[in-house]
């Protein structure tokens, strides 16, 4: 069956299926046999079940065309990329309100696993209230990484809620989540599991923990209550529960410290970019918890290597702790400080498609205006030429001779030309000490990037968890609209390329490995910080150590 009939098919068995009688969705039968009934049809926000079922075969039609699918990651979470997204068509064709038409895109966008692709509401699309508004209950959780099967348990509670509340028992840290809103806690994430975007299950889970607390537009709103219950297991194995408010998140005051924290280090100063911490005992090491890849990361970088020369830190030890960071770009600029070696940057392509040719002219727009992404972010060091250069040579006349994907070539070309074979050199200045970088689940894009080419170039000695696996080069945003009319719905999101490891492998799916496996678990979590730093030492000590020998 060619994709066009299949397409075709889908539509018509949506629609034979909606306007079955037994459905709510039902029609009458003038309105579901008369093309001329659907103009009328159509003046409400939802359209015609037929104009739904349209818009799901659209939506597939386009994935099939623009997505540059991970074929390693579609392996290790088990996807039927089309299966699943088919699977959320008939709440699609289904759907009675706006906001139920919302989360079954949401839902359909989600079946593809990729962190990076969200939908959105649009102005004059669909209305769903509360979508911005966020409160928190006064509980955080963490997943325990260190089970067989995920667990999560209490990481942080507001003590001084708790000491005026009237509960039957005051949650510990530790204590087990075994349900939610009086579902078992796997029955719960089944239920919920739709609703998020993530290309890791070790990245799922850190989100999940992460919203257990929060009520926000991550979920429907019929989804949460006044209150939410938690059912939880006390470490004597004693079960009970605990109903909680919504609260302001301004008004919560968390009890456990709010950044990690490193025996024996003294903070020196704080940038966007990073935090530079340095030894009290004269150990000669420098830690940078980094912050994320974003606008002021060549200045601080730049920052950084003045400070080190100036204080003499070049030769040391630098430890990089990357467990909370965020992406960007631009990291390759910060690696050519961090290590004397020259090293492979990740390469990147381009899915040829429909949505090339306005790509290419959204590429040319930025360069105009400066080179800056709409978060700011500076995606390459000379504000894009390269790139527009390559796009307009070379892509574009792949795409009109029929190639489904463009050459690889480095990353964005944000630090090297087209026709370079991605390897770097160090900057004259750089630490020529040992590299030591910690990683979790928690973050990606960028970040798996600066991971992979720790990590596949064989920089430095890594600890922790890999990342969190959601790196592609580019992502591109269209508004949907009803079929056959102007009426915008939401905006929708597909990655169009890949990112490519140094080792030759496609990242999303698919993040390095870490030298050293340090999960964070309900037993260490208080500490888990501490224990890095400990395991760091002990590498460098033994290292050390051998080149004594």
């Amino acid at each position: 069956m060619t994709r066009f009939s299949a397409t075709a098919a889908i539509v018509l068995g949506l629609v034979a299926s909606a306007c079955k009688p037994d459905r709510a969705t039902t029609v009458s039968p003038t309105a579901a046999s008369s093309p001329a009934s659907e103009p009328a049809a159509a003046a409400g926000p939802l359209g015609t079940a037929e104009q739904r079922a349209r818009l799901f075969a659209e939506i597939w039609d386009k994935t099939a065309r623009r997505e540059a699918f991970s074929p390693v990651k579609n392996q290790r979470l088990a996807l039927d990329v089309r299966g699943g997204m088919e699977a959320f068509a008939p709440e699609l064709v289904a759907a009675k309100t706006e906001v139920e038409l919302f989360y079954a895109l949401v839902k359909i966008s989600n079946a593809r696993k990729d962190r990076h692709l969200k939908v959105r509401p649009v102005d004059g699309g669909l209305v769903v209230p509360g979508w911005k508004e966020r409160a928190e209950a006064p509980l955080r959780f963490a997943t325990d990484y260190g089970q067989s099967q995920f667990s999560v348990f209490v990481a942080d509670l507001d003590e001084s809620f708790f000491a005026a509340a009237e509960v039957p028992r005051v949650p510990q840290r530790g204590d087990r989540v075994v349900g939610v809103d009086g579902r078992p806690l796997a029955e719960y994430v089944a239920s919920v599991e739709p609703y998020y975007p993530y290309s890791t299950r070790e990245n799922f889970w850190w989100n999940l923990s992460a919203q257990l607390n929060v009520r926000s537009g991550q979920l429907p709103p019929d989804r949460f209550g006044e209150r939410v219950t938690y059912e939880l297991r006390a470490s004597d194995g004693t079960t009970y529960e605990v109903a909680l408010p919504w609260l302001p998140p301004e008004q919560v005051r968390w009890a456990g410290p709010q950044r990690p924290e490193y025996p024996g280090m003294s903070l020196a100063y704080a940038t966007e970019t990073y935090e530079l911490f340095r030894p009290t005992d004269g150990r000669k090491a420098v830690l940078l918890r980094w912050l994320g890849f974003r606008r002021a990361l060549v200045a601080d970088v730049d920052r950084l290597m003045a400070y080190a020369e100036k204080e003499r830190l070049l030769e040391h030890a630098l430890i990089v702790d990357a467990t909370g960071s965020r992406g960007g770009s631009l990291g390759v600029y910060a690696i050519q400080r961090m290590t004397g070696r020259p090293f492979k940057s990740t390469l990147g392509n381009l899915r040829l498609s429909d949505v090339v040719v306005p790509f290419v002219a959204q590429k040319r727009a930025e360069l105009v205006g400066g080179g800056a992404t709409d978060a700011g972010v500076f995606e390459s060091d000379d504000g894009g030429a390269r790139l527009l250069a390559w796009l307009e040579g070379s892509v574009i006349p792949a795409l009109e001779a029929g190639r489904s994907f463009s050459e690889a070539v480095p990353f964005k070309l944000a630090h090297l030309p087209a026709d370079s074979d991605g390897v770097v050199k160090p900057a004259a200045v750089h630490f020529s000490g040992p590299l030591v970088c910690f990683f979790g689940p928690g973050g990606g894009s960028h970040l798996d990037q600066f991971a992979a080419t720790i990590v596949d170039n064989e920089l430095g000695h890594t600890i922790g968890m890999p990342t969190g696996g959601f790196s592609n080069t580019w992502e591109w945003s269209e508004v949907l609209k009803m079929p056959g009319t102007d009426r915008p719905l939401v905006e929708f999101m597909w990655s169009i390329g890949h990112t490519i490891r140094p080792n030759g492998e496609i990242l999303e799916g698919n993040p390095a490995e870490v030298a050293e496996r340090l999960p964070p678990t309900a037993a260490n979590y208080s500490q888990y910080h501490a224990l890095l730093l400990e395991r760091a030492y002990a590498h460098l000590d033994g290292r050390e150590g051998r080149s004594r020998r």
